[in-house]
């Protein structure tokens, strides 16, 4: 594997694109949380497909899937990433977040897992903590079979962050934003019963919420009990597909507004956790954030103005 290109800052976030020895690219990012340290909070993003056959509607790695990378071109990626910083694999940050989360549905790559369960034995790391974010699509009951299984057998006592990606409680605008066949709220709701045990983190309900996009309390409490469940709102990010679908940002990243409060107030009245996440801004004008991917802006005709303006460092050389 060879990293052709680069974006970023040091103090802030790398996106690298790679290039493996069959051609096929993909990207990986690697990011802090200011104002924590790395020493305190590093978070390294794989890819786990050659783009995605989901189609989320505003994200712009869709539409571009061409198969899916093995278990060991995904430790490729980290690999790379990891030596780069700590050469002996001991990583001293007192949480190391992997998340699968940078291009593809993990679900539908089973070489996720066996990356899962190389992880410790790979690096040196007490605060290893993988992240899998997941539109759970029919026909993946047995990844999540067996994701269950390994979080139980080498991540439990809140070492596992498990998250699925829902952004509105509207079933018929939720289908057009995700179109793909999916787990409803009612199996979601099963499964993360039997995911979550005490001492783990609660399972995630993460709505990238756009304007339009009902999130209602009461049907999330028809299924999903504010004792196994958090709620996690994020802005939708600056992206190509988001233009190209209409779809503006209900969080503004730049400032707090009384609408976002009444829904926060209104989940927490029903009984939820609540995490309103607004990452750093500049993310998007480096385009390391979720949903964001480098070849779709570089095949742009036209630039966005909040997002995707750092400028591409080109013919590195950098082999692992």
């Amino acid at each position: 594997m060879k990293v052709v290109a680069k974006t970023g800052k040091d103090d802030m976030a790398f996106v690298y694109i790679v290039e493996y020895e069959n051609g096929k690219m993909l990207e990986c990012v690697e990011s802090l949380q200011p104002p924590f340290t790395r020493d305190e909070k590093w978070i390294l993003l794989t890819s786990t497909m050659h783009g995605c056959p989901v189609g989320c509607k505003m994200c712009d790695a869709g539409g571009y899937f061409h198969g899916k990378p093995t278990a060991e071109e995904i430790l490729e990626q980290i690999d790379f990433m990891v030596v780069n910083r700590y050469p002996d694999r001991r990583v001293l940050s007192k949480q190391f977040k992997i998340q699968f989360a940078r291009m593809g549905e993990p679900a539908l790559n089973d070489s996720v897992l066996d990356v899962l369960e190389e992880l410790p034995k790979r690096y040196d790391a007490p605060g290893l903590m993988p992240s899998i974010s997941s539109v759970a699509p029919k026909g993946t009951d047995a990844f999540f079979e067996r994701l269950l299984e390994i979080k139980n057998r080498l991540y439990s006592s809140g070492h596992f962050q498990f998250q699925f990606s829902i952004h509105t409680t509207d079933l018929a605008l939720r289908d057009e934003l995700v179109p793909v066949k999916k787990w409803d709220f009612a199996k979601m709701a099963a499964f993360g019963e039997r995911f979550y045990e005490e001492g783990d983190r609660k399972v995630t309900l993460n709505f990238a919420l756009a304007q339009g996009q009902p999130l209602d309390p009461e049907v999330l409490k028809t299924h999903f009990s504010p004792d196994v469940f958090l709620i996690k709102i994020t802005p939708l990010n600056p992206t190509y597909r988001a233009v190209e679908n209409n779809l503006e940002s209900y969080i503004d990243p730049h400032e707090q507004n009384v609408n976002q409060d009444a829904v926060v107030k209104a989940l927490e009245e029903a009984g939820y956790d609540v995490i309103v996440s607004i990452g750093e801004v500049e993310e998007n004008l480096i385009g390391s954030n979720c949903g964001q991917y480098l070849r779709r802006h570089m095949e742009a005709g036209d630039n966005l103005s909040d997002g995707y303006t750092y400028e591409l460092e080109e013919g590195m050389l950098s082999i692992q």
